[in-house]
């Protein structure tokens, strides 16, 4: 794959009055494609501020996981948003994914960005790879949250596994497919996508303790009490990450942030979860270097 890079568009908006009252410099949206381990990895940046970098979930786009909370995020941070390989705008590179790859693939984008630390914040698969970002690339995580995070096989719902040997196109959420077809019209493209994401869970494997040990970020971490992820094995996470704090939020898997196939049309609960993860962001003191 040729090293090809779409320069970022960018777009100014502002809402007058708003800007106004918060002094802040009008927000800027950019998108682009960059050169990161053999991929041309998408990426969108929308607002101002210390960097947080969104991490979508399996089989999913920014819009599909972020889009009913990223604007209320990029009202205070430069948010940088990622599609990872075979999802949304960014294609497949022809090998195994894995959270350790989509770690360095993400690390990579950072540097290629010139940002050499940030705020990292992951859903679901997104938030195991989170982890991955802090457990691998120690120094470019200011703080982390991680929602619906998963590093042993007993952290998800019994029979999990078993259906997951099955999974098929046939059963995989309607919007997520209709989401990815919007954006590449490649049904082949979709099959690839939920194959990446089918065998690396088939295959899931029990992280090392030692690795959860080594993350030195304070990290705030995130499920909801009906989730895919046991609430127990947050709450272990949280007993084995050092700097870390937890909430467990009501209802179930991704409707904490109004994930597409989650949402609920009305709720408060995604602005009440931006407002948890803003607090421990902005109030949170940075680990002390050792």
């Amino acid at each position: 794959m040729k090293n090809r890079v779409k320069q970022p568009t960018e777009k100014k908006t502002m809402d007058t009055d708003t800007a106004k009252a918060s002094k802040k410099p009008a927000s800027t949206f950019s998108s682009g494609y960059a050169p990161v381990n053999g991929l041309d990895m998408y990426y969108e940046i929308h607002g101002n501020g210390y960097p947080l970098v969104l991490i979508h979930g399996g089989g999913s786009t920014i819009q599909t996981t972020f889009g009913n909370i990223l604007p209320l995020l990029a009202a205070h941070y430069k948010v940088i948003a990622v599609e990872l390989q075979a999802h949304g705008h960014t294609k497949d590179r022809g090998r195994a994914s894995s959270f350790e790859q989509d770690a360095d693939d993400v690390a990579a984008l950072l540097k290629h960005l010139g940002i050499p630390s940030a705020n990292i914040f992951g859903f679901s698969n997104g938030g195991s790879t989170a982890l991955q970002v802090a457990i691998r690339h120690p120094d470019m995580v200011t703080k982390l949250v991680a929602l619906s995070a998963v590093t042993r096989r007993d952290g998800l719902l019994p029979g999990f596994f078993d259906g997951m040997k099955n999974a098929s196109l046939a059963n995989m959420p309607g919007p997520l497919q209709e989401a990815y077809l919007a954006i590449t019209g490649s049904k082949e493209g979709l099959q690839v996508m939920h194959d990446r994401d089918k065998n690396r869970m088939v295959e899931f494997k029990d992280w090392p303790e030692a690795e959860l040990s080594s993350i030195k970020a304070p990290a705030l971490l995130l499920s909801s009490d009906k989730d895919v992820i046991v609430p127990q094995h947050t709450l272990w996470l949280a007993q084995k990450i050092p700097h870390s704090s937890l909430a467990i939020l009501p209802g179930v898997h991704g409707a904490a942030i109004g994930e597409v196939c989650t949402v609920v049309p009305g709720s408060k609960l995604p602005a009440i979860t931006v407002a948890l993860i803003s607090d421990f962001l902005d109030n949170t003191p940075p680990a002390t270097a050792k």
